[in-house]
């Protein structure tokens, strides 16, 4: 079985098309929200970093050297700044003891706490193509002036001979991005080599942000369940009446509610059943009672027939056109029995009534063979879909010599019957099953028949919601295909 990754059915559609259509929105606007967030990030801190180099810068120039070292060397191990690599480790400050009857927290309190202090949002690695460095050599040149000269680089030099810029205020740099050294030089001033981290392409959202995006989803998806379900509930109603109609039977007249739309479908569809059943009642009852009106004159014109023509060869004659009669009048009832829907529908045994037809044709000196066997009892009539496979078999033992029956359950359950006669020309497959319809092979008197068998056992298998085909076999014969589903 195929895995369909796209659903089939209408509501499946719209539920999948929604929720896609909208988590495409809400990642735009993810993506949006972070781009704008990087570029807040990268313009600030920049402009901070500047500000702080250059208000170093002018302080260091305007020191006497003694002074002037001794505020680089308090500036370059300053400290507390943030992970700027190796620095001069301070010695440890002692615990302060804690006062009766309380305990200090827990390893993992204390880890949650730093992390929610320094990330308070979630961090969302997106690839943005920053700018920070060229935009941190822009501003330090327009705070220092065309004096000064100014280099950005790679950190390489050792920690203890750069002067560590704080890191932005908003939260820690990220230490895998590494560091940045900033070579700054003006006249009647020694060199300055400043280190800051560089920007991470990661950008912090609230966490507020995604619990508000989820909510709104999760609120979208409620929301269109419930209007989609009263769109394709009654939608399947509709569906499953019409279903029930095409196998012949009736259904309850479906309730008009809904939107305006689908009470006008189910009014017309109301309609269109009352009219279609009041049509078919009335033809099948005209039709039905003139068929059995007929046997009345045919049988005194049968006696007539013996009675009143001395002739043998004329009464012979005038009994075989009557017989023929009798037959089709015969076969016009069986048609309108086989269309009577008041028989049950019940838990059929296929097996056992693949057996009785095999039975009854045995018994009348037919060849008839069956192979395969149902899985399980079928939701039928009894009555009806014997009449079916009796018609089936017939025809194939008329013209076929001998008949085969294969059954093969599943889904599907499927009968064939299989014969060794002449087959059907192609173009004729489909008119053998218009009612009164004879091929011409076939309209002598003694296998003639009166074309209404094959009618009726279309009539029936659609009745069961099932389908009849025929198609000529390729190693010769005729095969007739029975499909009933099990659902």
């Amino acid at each position: 079985m195929r895995l369909r990754l796209w659903p089939q059915s209408l509501f499946g559609r719209l539920i999948a098309a929604t929720v896609t259509g909208v988590l495409l929105a809400q990642a735009a606007s993810l993506y949006l929200v972070a781009r704008n967030e990087q570029r807040v990030v990268t313009q600030v801190s920049t402009r901070l970093w500047a500000r702080r180099i250059s208000e170093i810068t002018f302080m260091l120039a305007q020191l006497p050297p003694r002074q002037r070292s001794r505020a680089l060397e308090r500036l370059r191990f300053s400290g507390g700044l943030g992970p700027l690599g190796p620095m001069r480790a301070r010695p440890p400050m002692p615990r302060p003891p804690m006062p009766p009857g309380m305990h200090r927290p827990g390893w993992l309190r204390r880890h949650w706490a730093r992390r929610g202090r320094f990330l308070p949002g979630l961090l969302i690695r997106l690839p943005f193509a920053s700018d920070a460095r060229a935009l941190l050599v822009r501003r330090l040149r327009g705070e220092l002036g065309s004096g000064y000269r100014v280099t950005l680089a790679p950190a390489a030099a050792a920690a203890g001979a750069v002067i560590p810029v704080p890191p932005p205020p908003f939260g820690p740099p990220d230490r895998r991005a590494g560091f940045y050294d900033v070579q700054v030089s003006g006249p009647g001033a020694p060199a300055l080599a400043f280190r800051v981290a560089r920007l991470s392409p990661s950008v912090v959202l609230p966490p507020r942000l995604l619990v508000n995006l989820t909510l709104l989803v999760a609120v979208l998806i409620a929301a269109l369940y419930v209007a989609a379900r009263g769109i394709t509930r009654p939608l399947s109603r509709l569906a499953r009446a019409a279903e029930t109609i095409g196998r012949g039977r009736r259904t309850q007249p479906l309730a008009e509610q809904g939107a305006r739309e689908l009470r006008e479908a189910a009014r017309a569809f109301n309609s269109m059943q009352e009219r279609l059943h009041r049509y078919l009642d009335s033809r099948t009852a005209v039709l039905a009672a003139m068929s059995h009106d007929l046997k009345t004159p045919l049988t005194r014109l049968r006696l007539q027939v013996e009675t009143l023509i001395d002739d043998p060869a004329l009464r012979e004659r005038l009994g075989r056109e009557l017989d023929e009669m009798e037959a089709m009048v015969h076969g016009a009832l069986a048609l309108f029995r086989g269309l009577d829907e008041q028989e049950a529908v019940e838990p059929l045994d296929i097996d056992a009534l693949v057996e009785s037809v095999q039975r009854g044709f045995e018994d009348m000196g037919q060849e008839l063979s069956v192979t395969g066997r149902a899985h399980a009892p079928f939701p039928g009539r009894p009555q009806a879909l014997k009449r079916c496979l009796t018609n089936l078999v017939s025809n194939a033992v008329k013209f076929g010599e001998r008949a085969h029956i294969e059954v093969h359950d599943g889904a599907v359950l499927r009968i064939l019957v299989r014969d060794e006669g002449p087959g059907i020309a192609a173009q004729s497959l489909e008119q053998v099953f218009e009612p009164f319809f004879r091929l011409e092979s076939s309209r002598n008197r003694d296998t003639g028949g009166t074309g209404l068998g094959l009618s009726i056992a279309r009539d029936v298998a659609q009745a069961h919601g099932g389908t009849l085909r025929l198609r000529n076999r390729p190693e010769g014969g005729l095969e007739a295909e029975l499909r009933l589903p099990r659902r």
